[in-house]
């Protein structure tokens, strides 16, 4: 587990009004875009301090450890925040190859064809049996 001698690079993090901040998640190993994800201040502290991404349930309004139900850790490599302070990437290492509640290696697995989504990435575990 990782401590943070202080807090102040928290402070520079330039949350929205709801005290939020996008996080992307990010294979460290293939460099695909895996998910995004939104962090609090708390999020984001635990993430640093866990070493495995923690994010914020917008829907939820709760904490949640990526992978709690699934399995699907995402093992924290590296923390970078954007030039405007306003977006952090992580990039981690999927335990297990799924990262969404699809099935899927990736969330994004849908690619605009001819003016229609198409999805292009195929389910690689049933999210019946992920999530029971």
């Amino acid at each position: 587990m990782m401590t943070a001698d202080n807090d102040a690079w928290l402070d520079a993090v330039n949350w929205n009004s709801e005290g939020l901040v996008p996080a992307i998640a990010q294979d460290v190993g293939t460099g695909k875009v895996l998910t995004l994800a939104w962090m609090n201040r708390e999020a984001l502290a635990l993430t640093y301090t866990e070493q495995r991404a923690v994010y914020w349930s917008r829907s939820r309004q709760k904490l949640w450890r990526k992978g709690e139900e699934s399995g699907h850790v995402q093992q924290l490599q590296q923390i970078r925040l954007d030039c405007d302070g306003d977006s952090v990437l992580l990039l981690v290492r999927q335990v297990g190859g799924i990262a969404c509640h699809t099935g899927r290696e990736r969330c994004f697995y849908r690619t605009l064809d001819n003016g229609a989504w198409k999805i292009d990435e195929a389910v690689l575990k049933d999210p019946a049996t992920i999530y029971r």
